[in-house]
């Protein structure tokens, strides 16, 4: 491709003028006021705006160039979307004050965290025992104080993931219920797939048109949904099979994923081979550490966020990332500005890395910062 010399405002007018100038037998007044030179200086605007919409254009006509919506059309031109933004998910325990008699959360109830920025609603959930298809909700039996419902934020995208325990507001009308919290942070929420992803994963599709290749399993995964992880192991468990381990980003990805993955896998498997998906092996790491409030700030405030802080970092690594020591330290720091000192961590009782299998995925256990 050819390149585009790029010209200013005022190389525009003096190209302008030399050529004027040139053609004429008279010295022409290009003073700042003429007319010559405001007709000239009027002709390089439009120059510029002109090398404007030449850029614009140039910059759409490549995928590597393109932001935004030419993304979506470039690649929309070979059958591919971004893949959209991802709500979180988790579980809700309502709970009454007396348990006398029956009563019922019902499907659509909604909640809300306590400074009220984010918004769940109760879904459906045939794998949550909990769960009555016929009632549609979560019933509470005669002398049940509480019950753990399944819930979505009503927003998509990472901003909908809370830390455990922010959800504490129940904002429909509901008899017989009296509070609501969620024992466990909703971790899963997503953001759409960003315009490098979008690029990344167009590559992989072309490189996957052979079929029959990394490429193209790997392509066919992350066709499924945004946000997913995975490790192929070749000739595992025995020569002519592979075994592919897949995570949402919660360690216990449900079975419809797991299905929906081996669904997306099986039409670019090579011919010949048999495969198998199956969720990641969770390896549970506990935290421990103390830390040097510096002055001016209040010690008893600080030790929430850097809990949560600590917990999200841990449970979004992805599949066959170890936890590293150093980097837990660095999480703690980060999270208040009024850490003087950290002293006294440990990984599951030790003061080196969590080392996690490549099929494995760690999640955080109990924190303890004091």
């Amino acid at each position: 491709m050819p390149t585009l010399t790029l010209r200013s405002a005022t190389q525009l007018v003096q190209g302008s003028a030399a050529a004027m100038q040139a053609s004429c037998k008279q010295l022409i007044d290009l003073s700042v006021g003429s007319v010559v030179r405001a007709l000239l200086e009027a002709n390089a605007g439009i120059g510029l705006w002109m090398q404007w919409l030449i850029l614009l254009a140039l910059q759409a006509t490549r995928l590597s160039t393109s932001q935004g919506n030419d993304v979506d059309t470039f690649v929309g031109d070979f059958t591919l979307t971004r893949l959209p933004a991802k709500p979180s998910n988790g579980q809700e325990t309502f709970t009454r004050y007396f348990a006398n008699g029956t009563a019922i959360v019902p499907v659509g109830t909604t909640t809300s965290t306590t400074d009220l920025t984010q918004s769940f609603v109760v879904i459906a959930d045939a794998a949550n025992g909990a769960y009555s298809p016929t009632l549609n909700g979560y019933p509470l039996a005669d002398g049940q104080a509480s019950v753990t419902a399944s819930a979505q934020a009503l927003t998509s995208g990472l901003a909908s993931n809370v830390g455990a325990g922010a959800i504490s507001l129940i904002t429909s009308s509901l008899q017989g219920v009296d509070t609501v919290t969620n024992a466990s942070a909703f971790t899963d929420g997503a953001d759409a797939e960003s315009d490098d992803a979008v690029k990344a994963r167009f590559q992989n599709f072309i490189a996957s048109l052979s079929r029959a290749t990394d490429a193209a399993v790997e392509y066919a995964i992350s066709q499924v949904q945004g946000g997913l992880t995975w490790f192929i192991a070749e000739n595992v468990p025995s020569v002519g099979t592979f075994t592919v381990t897949v995570d949402d980003g919660s360690g216990a990805p449900p079975a419809s994923l797991l299905s929906a993955v081996t669904a997306a896998i099986d039409p670019v498997r090579p011919i010949g081979s048999s495969f198998t998906v199956r969720a990641p092996t969770v390896s549970v790491v506990t935290i421990s550490a103390s830390i040097t409030a510096a002055s001016g700030f209040n010690k008893a405030l600080m030790l929430g966020p850097i809990v949560d802080a600590v917990t999200a970092y841990i449970d979004k690594l992805p599949i066959g990332i170890s936890v590293s020591f150093t980097r837990i330290i660095q999480v703690i720091y980060g999270a208040s500005a009024g850490i003087a000192n950290v002293t006294g961590v440990t990984l599951n009782g030790s003061t080196s890395d969590v080392v996690i299998a490549p099929t494995g995925v760690a999640k955080a256990g109990v924190v303890t910062i004091e």
